[in-house]
């Protein structure tokens, strides 16, 4: 997340926030600062668990002074021209300032989710990584950058270099880990972190040892509620596929199959792309047989497919939100909305930061006190 002024200008502080809080890390530029939350199964004590971080992290900048945090996912009124250093004399952290610039310089979500088995792990990325599009079409947040609209709902995912350039299916365990070390001696990539896709397999031991399936396409998402409702969709869709093996983009496409793969990373970079820019208006090419569909209409499809998954596995009334942001819109088509009645950029992003305060407050008064007692 961003720290910074009320006002939305973006002011970097990881270096005190990580010196003085535990379970804060920085990232290569000062100006936003990460956190984790424990691997948790309930969605409840999830939320608090997001939640808690983020008061304590208010309380911390409001010690330091007039400081808070700042919603959306790109640099959205100023500072792209140049590079803030968190910690000078990383030398992995020089190269990604002289690589990247602050095209790395965003905020975002990345959603982990458990599964042990690597053949199975490496099924469910294949599976996620052909639909992380919509996961990013309900997650967009980042309509602006340098006080201006960028033609984007997600300027991050536009402008973010994902590393390698060409990230294959892996088709099994021994596939992932045999490219990785290609890539690695290649110099494609700097280290086992260095793997910048939409999805990837993680774990404690990369290539090797692998435990967990992360999401890193989607923006920030910084209403809780929200953001619980996309990894309840993430969850669901992967309750499914553990029910229905054959669930599977290398099994059951309809693409052909002598450049199936080649064509199905295509396919999803042509519509990771068109999400970037219209995020649920954006039209896109169903993996399944390359049919035409609305992002907004294939995450509806989705959602009435996992919708008993989810019921059956007590977690439907969290799925249950994303209809609302179907309906009502993302973040950046919000603020877009705004925009359009003649709000600019500085007074959305100051509502914006008002408005997580309040929903913050108000969901740790109303639920997380209620759990701890």
């Amino acid at each position: 997340m961003y720290t910074g002024t009320p006002q939305g200008d973006i002011v970097g502080l990881s270096d005190k926030i990580v010196a003085a809080l535990d379970g804060f890390v920085r990232e290569p530029d000062s100006r936003n600062v990460e956190y984790t939350t424990a691997p948790l199964c309930c969605y409840d004590r999830l939320l608090c668990a997001l939640l808690r971080p983020r008061r304590q992290l208010r309380q911390y900048l409001e010690s330091l002074g007039n400081y808070t945090l700042i919603p959306g996912s790109t640099l959205s009124l100023g500072g792209s021209d140049r590079f803030y250093r968190s910690d000078p004399h990383n030398p992995y952290h020089s190269y990604i300032e002289q690589t990247y610039g602050t095209n790395v310089v965003t905020a975002s979500v990345h959603i982990n989710v458990g599964i042990s088995d690597p053949e199975l792990l490496m099924r469910a990325c294949r599976l996620i990584r052909v639909e992380a599009p919509l996961y990013l079409a309900l997650s967009a947040s980042s309509p602006f950058l340098e006080g201006k609209p960028t033609g984007y709902h997600s300027t991050r995912w536009q402008v973010f270099p994902q590393t390698p350039t060409h990230v294959p299916l892996f088709e099994s365990h021994s596939h992932f880990i045999n490219w990785t070390e290609e890539q690695l001696q290649a110099g494609t990539m700097l280290n086992v972190r260095h793997l910048w896709s939409s999805v990837r397999p993680n774990g404690n031991r990369r290539p090797y040892d692998l435990n967990r399936l992360e999401l890193r396409i989607c923006d920030l998402v910084s209403d809780p509620i929200a953001l619980l409702s996309i990894m309840a969709l993430l969850e669901a869709r992967l309750t499914q596929l553990l029910e229905e093996p054959a669930l599977d983009p290398l099994e059951i496409s309809k693409l052909p199959a002598s450049g199936r793969s080649d064509d199905l990373i295509a396919l999803t970079h042509a519509n990771e792309a068109a999400v970037a820019k219209s995020s649920l208006n954006a039209q896109l090419q169903h993996w399944q047989d390359g049919r035409k569909i609305s992002a907004r209409d294939w995450i509806e499809e989705i959602y009435q497919e996992v919708w008993p998954v989810a019921k059956k596995h007590g977690f439907s009334c969290f799925l249950s939100p994303v209809k609302k942001i179907l309906r009502e819109g993302n973040r950046a088509q919000q603020w877009l909305q705004l925009q359009a009645i003649g709000l600019d950029s500085r007074q959305i992003l100051v509502q914006g930061i008002q408005a997580m305060a309040e929903q913050e407050k108000e969901l740790e008064d109303k639920l997380c006190q209620l759990m701890a007692a």
